[in-house]
């Protein structure tokens, strides 16, 4: 009978032991396991709606490194800043770049990354290109490149990843921000996986 409960005992430290080493191993993998970046030659390079700092600025070094022929890039069509909308701003911006010919603005309404994902895909049809490069942030990259495949049929996609060092790194452990960003988009990530995906 001791025997029996001792063999038991140590299978469940085994378990346990593993479990720990698992959480321990998805814990310090977690950042690098948000980040893709990944780009392909494409025809068209598409900038998710949000950290006009970084995005549209990666976009057009991929541009002019070749990665794609056009630019098309997410606005907000109903947010403001101060009196002006977003997309006054991005006009004025697009209007004031030397290669502002090879960039169009896609006015978009949804607030998440799916309901972009609807919005663009109007846009990304006028512009009559097979293959797609998403660029967006760093954390955000796996879950876009997934959400992008599985809503918009028909089309290729890559991504690439624009870093912002305030927001996130992949040693997120490191740094308050990063944390909560990891931790946020992690949920996301669940969410999109566990039930978003299958309505």
């Amino acid at each position: 009978m001791v025997k029996t409960w001792t063999a038991r005992n140590r299978g469940r430290l085994a378990i346990l032991f593993i479990a720990i080493l698992l959480l321990i191993v998805f814990t310090v993998s977690a950042g690098r396991v948000l980040v893709v970046d990944s780009p392909q030659p494409s025809d068209l390079i598409l900038v998710l709606a949000g950290e006009t700092d970084r995005r549209p600025a990666r976009a057009l070094e991929l541009l002019k490194l070749g990665y794609g022929r056009r630019v098309l890039i997410d606005v907000p069509a109903d947010a403001k800043v101060y009196e002006f909308s977003q997309i006054e701003l991005a006009e004025k911006y697009v209007h004031n770049l030397p290669n502002g010919d090879s960039i169009s603005l896609c006015p978009i309404h949804g607030l998440s990354t799916r309901d972009e994902s609807h919005d663009a895909e109007k846009c990304i049809d006028s512009q009559n290109g097979a293959r797609i490069l998403i660029v967006t942030s760093d954390f955000h990259t796996r879950r876009a490149l997934s959400i992008f495949r599985h809503e918009v049929r028909g089309k290729a996609f890559s991504v690439a990843a624009a870093h912002d060092s305030k927001q996130f790194g992949t040693k997120w452990w490191t740094h308050r921000q990063w944390a909560k960003t990891c931790t946020d988009e992690w949920l996301r990530m669940l969410w999109w996986n566990a039930v978003e995906r299958w309505q």
